[in-house]
């Protein structure tokens, strides 16, 4: 079975306060947690104070992104490198604030893509249409897009340890989300999509949900085959909605993911 992940990604938030704060009432808690992966993705200036934090805990340091060059004239970059001295785990690439924002193409994603899990760390591939595209029906076509293009440079090998975030875009930061049943669909359809060229790789991926994930719908979330833990935004930020996030996710005696 696969081992539920949960990642908390702060965005453009916190304080070295701030996080001292959260990262105080959350921890013990976290730690606890043996059947459950957890990892926090700080911005780049708090990932010093919040990895000594989580040092000797159960809880992965991750980063928001990196860049694919291993050093250089690249102002205002990070490298994977620097990231790993770091003891970063976890490193999400291809997040819809990235491509939507920051104008990541397919191509960019591969780069970084490839740069992080060359250095042995864990990309965590972000994938998702936005709401025009769904309302056309083109969210398998957009997803498939995103994840072929990995495909392409890597072949299905890249994607063994690997994970993938589907986040719709039209439920980031929103309020809405999608519903467990459109979560499943979109999961299941990943799932397929990679087990046609692997169904071992597939069969262990695990495919997290990000877009608006709250406390009140973690629990039907995680109760769907194909939904292995989630990608939590702004949520991450409350210490006691992100324990209750986690502690939906965490396998429980005689479900059907519990792994005792």
């Amino acid at each position: 079975m696969i081992k539920p992940l949960v990642i908390g990604n702060w965005k453009m938030n916190g304080s070295y306060a701030a996080n001292d704060a959260l990262l105080t009432r959350m921890l013990p808690v976290l730690s606890e947690k043996a059947k459950l992966q957890v990892a926090l993705c700080p911005p780049f200036p708090y990932l010093s104070q919040v990895g000594q934090a989580l040092s000797g805990s159960r809880v992965w340091l991750g980063a928001q992104t990196a860049n694919p060059n291993p050093s250089g004239a690249h102002t205002g970059e990070v490298s994977v490198s620097m990231l790993r001295e770091l003891g970063c785990e976890y490193v999400l690439v291809g997040h819809s604030e990235r491509r939507q924002s920051y104008g990541e193409s397919d191509e960019d994603v591969v780069a970084r893509f490839t740069a992080i899990q060359s250095a042995g760390l864990t990309p965590v591939l972000c994938v998702g249409e936005t709401l025009e595209q769904r309302e056309a029906g083109e969210t398998e076509a957009v997803v498939a897009d995103q994840i072929k293009a990995v495909l392409a440079a890597g072949g299905i090998e890249c994607f063994d340890g690997a994970v993938v975030a589907y986040e719709p875009v039209w439920a980031i930061g929103t309020g809405k989300t999608a519903t467990p049943e459109q979560a499943q669909q979109v999961h299941a359809y990943i799932r397929s999509l990679l087990a046609s060229q692997s169904e071992s790789i597939a069969g262990r991926l695990p495919i997290l949900y990000g877009g608006s994930v709250k406390a009140n719908n973690a629990r039907t979330l995680s109760n769907q085959a194909d939904v292995n833990g989630a990608l939590v935004g702004g949520a991450s930020l409350d210490a006691a909605e992100f324990m209750n996030i986690c502690q939906a996710f965490e396998p429980q005696q005689g479900r059907p993911d519990d792994q005792s």
